[in-house]
């Protein structure tokens, strides 16, 4: 599975922005999906998954209200819709995908990784 993130820029604090990823292959409703971050000097962190028939989802707290995530199995694509950003949400966005349709939050149990869009959120 090969991913690609796409979306990111720069907004003001309080703004939106929808990422995307859109995956190769022909069976990407076998896949979790989930996105992740990693801020300057600190540590990948989970934000949010989807299972592969997108009807389970998790957030992490730091999230939770603000952002959705969604996929179209049809389009072998998720998204990360962020509204409400505030400056402590700028970091390296990530997609992963997980084989097997329960919803994981453990970033090492994700087998592909997209390679990153950045979003900056000013003050």
């Amino acid at each position: 599975v090969q991913l690609q993130a796409s979306g990111g820029g720069l907004v003001q604090a309080g703004g939106s922005l929808r990422l995307s990823c859109a995956a190769s292959g022909r069976t990407f409703s076998s896949y979790a999906m989930g996105w992740f971050r990693q801020a300057p000097g600190k540590e990948r962190e989970f934000v949010a998954a989807i299972s592969g028939s997108g009807g389970s989802t998790y957030y992490a707290d730091s999230v939770k209200g603000r952002f959705t995530i969604s996929r179209d199995n049809a389009k072998n694509t998720v998204y990360l819709q962020m509204n409400s950003l505030k400056p402590e949400d700028t970091a390296v966005y990530y997609c992963a995908a997980d084989y097997g349709v329960v919803v994981v939050t453990t970033i090492h149990l994700y087998d592909y990784w997209g390679q990153g869009t950045q979003v900056t959120v000013s003050s």
